[in-house]
């Protein structure tokens, strides 16, 4: 179960824009997002982010070969999935470093013991698998921010711990919970600072993925470009869970 082959997938190589420094910082603040009723969701009402924002250029990465499509809009996806919290605030911007409200943040990653669903049984583990858990996404808030949660990434042969990201925005939300439409204007992966992952290797349940796992250093998607190429800024413990942030600049 590797998706280092996942070139042949890739959606191409656009140019996004992420905002660093404290400009990240003061952008990265968490709100609710509503998922009522099915409704075309409304374009964009820009908003300026910061007088001095700083953006650096970046690639988009590959979707990789275990997307799919009809992602509830939800912002809790764990789904009773064991493990350690992580709860994510991602903020959308576009070229300006101007925050964009009603962007769908969509987000999928592999469980504890490496297993993706709509794919269980890939990296050798027997699970009951329902095709939606760890999979969702929620609309951004009036200061661009997204906050999903979920639980830390497990692992699977060939690559690092990482969460894959789109960014939709113009959808519209349908009656069963999901999305339609829009345009996705950026597609990416999150990545954690290969200390937190060693550390939470050694906890239940992730201590029983025997697979060897891929560092940072190693994987063959991450450029080692920080937080242009998706690191995020995590913080907390295995014992009280973990928050990671990270200001995404799309080109919309």
């Amino acid at each position: 179960m590797t998706d280092t082959s996942d070139a042949a997938r890739s959606v191409g190589r656009r140019t996004v824009l992420v905002a660093t420094g404290t400009t990240a910082a003061a952008l990265a603040v968490g709100a609710a997002v509503s998922t009522e009723a099915p409704a075309a969701v409304a374009a964009p009402d820009l908003q300026p982010a910061a007088a001095a924002a700083v953006c650096s250029l970046t690639e988009e990465m590959t979707e990789g070969p275990y997307y799919l499509d009809g992602a509830l809009v939800r912002s809790n996806i764990t789904e009773g999935k064991p493990g350690i919290t992580l709860a994510l605030a991602l903020t959308v911007v576009n070229s300006a470093c101007t925050v964009i409200p009603n962007a769908l943040v969509e987000v999928w990653h592999a469980d504890a013991l490496g297993e993706y669903s709509g794919y269980v049984g890939a990296n050798g583990h027997n699970e009951t698998d329902d095709g939606t858990f760890l999979r969702g996404g929620v609309l951004t808030d009036s200061s661009g921010v997204a906050n999903i949660t979920t639980i830390y990434p497990g692992w699977y042969r060939g690559r690092c711990v990482h969460i894959h990201v789109k960014v939709h925005t113009g959808v519209t939300l349908t009656s069963d919970g999901s999305f339609t439409g829009g345009s996705t204007v950026h597609t990416g992966q999150l990545f954690v600072a290969e200390t937190i992952t060693t550390a939470v290797a050694k906890v239940s349940p992730y201590s029983t993925n025997t697979v060897t796992r891929t560092t940072l250093a190693q994987d063959g998607i991450y450029d080692d470009g920080g937080a242009s190429s998706g690191l995020m800024t995590v913080t907390g413990s295995t014992s009280a869970g973990y928050t990671g942030t990270l200001t995404l600049g799309v080109s919309s």
